[in-house]
């Protein structure tokens, strides 16, 4: 399959049948530098420290990494299924991974064993499948956008997060090619800062101008009239539209109708979960409170104090306008678990 660098965007997860080889998100954009991938559990690894991050990225790695355990195991059907335990526990918000991992075990079940090239066939259309959705969404979200727009965005949805050019980035990026929007607005996204590390680079070279702001300048931008869309992607999106995302995305959905501007929501089919009902019953992803202290420079919290760190929040379906997936534009009443 081709697996080239698409319109809009690039390559972020290769792999080249020994070895996966993941670009490692934790350096970027100071430094571009490859991570080696051989065995299921450095794939599992690399998705907990972050070397590789978004939904759809993280469900194809698994993938892929469910061949590398498979050529590796050989007829241990029980240790290759414990592979896969340990890639789809790796992190609990996000649907894609625990999708793409299920995927792989149906297909070793409908070959009544582990056959290294059939999966390595299954992997390879979970990875174009998610290149070809990108293109679909960016189309069908380019639309929806009036030429003169100003746009935020937040958290990291382009490559980097995808198999292709990204969701809610690649919208951005079309529409921007299209002539529809003048102003791209990309929160930092604390504490690991995909916004101004990965988002600003994504963005550079696609040639699109944006402006990075801090997280508390949201509400004077929104009310500065100067956006009217925030776009956004979905680790998890429940049969009534639900949204898990981002730590801060609820926040900015709020601001949005409080300020008469739109909320999109861009993410591949893979990410609905029609099977849960809504937001209540999503697991939201705890990190080490650590990460706080040393985005802002500190070794150790100082003396007396704690700190919280969910990776995710979940905003109810009441304040999105609109999900874009591969299969369409979809507007309240949002019932995903009927399709």
């Amino acid at each position: 399959m081709d697996f080239s660098a698409p319109k809009n965007g690039f390559q972020a997860i290769r792999f080249d049948g020994d070895c996966l080889k993941l670009l490692d998100q934790r350096l970027l954009p100071a430094q571009e530098r490859w991570i080696r991938v051989e065995t299921a559990a450095q794939a599992a690894q690399a998705i907990v420290d972050l070397v590789v991050r978004g939904a759809p990225a993280i469900g194809i790695t698994a993938a892929y990494a469910a061949v590398l355990a498979a050529r590796q195991r050989g007829s241990n059907l029980a240790a290759w299924q414990a592979d896969l335990d340990l890639l789809g526990q790796a992190r609990p918000t996000a649907v894609n991974l625990r999708w793409a991992v299920e995927r792989m075990r149906s297909q070793a079940a409908t070959d009544d064993g582990l056959d290294p090239d059939r999966l390595l066939g299954l992997a390879e259309s979970i990875h174009a499948e998610d290149i070809d959705a990108n293109r679909t969404m960016a189309r069908l979200g380019a639309e929806l956008i009036q030429a003169g727009s100003g746009v935020l965005t937040h958290c990291n949805t382009g490559s980097l997060a995808t198999g292709g050019g990204g969701t809610a980035l690649g919208v951005i990026i079309e529409a921007a090619r299209q002539g529809r929007v003048d102003q791209v607005f990309a929160d930092e996204t604390r504490p690991w800062l995909q916004g101004s590390r990965l988002t600003a680079w994504e963005l550079a070279r696609a040639g699109v101008g944006a402006r990075v702001i801090v997280e508390g300048a949201a509400c004077a931008l929104l009310a500065s009239g100067q956006v009217q869309w925030v776009i956004t992607g979905a680790d998890r999106i429940t049969a009534n539209g639900d949204v898990a995302n981002k730590i801060g995305t609820y926040g900015l959905a709020v601001l949005a109708r409080h300020h008469g501007a739109k909320f999109m929501v861009v993410a591949p089919q893979s990410t609905v979960d029609p099977a849960m009902a809504n937001g209540q019953g999503i697991e939201i992803e705890e990190r080490d409170p650590g990460e706080i202290w040393r985005a802002a420079g500190l070794d150790v919290a100082p003396q007396g104090f704690a700190a919280w760190n969910p990776v995710f929040d979940v905003t109810p379906a009441d304040l999105v306008d609109v999900i874009v997936t591969e299969r369409g534009v979809h507007r309240p009443p949002f019932a995903f678990g009927q399709h």
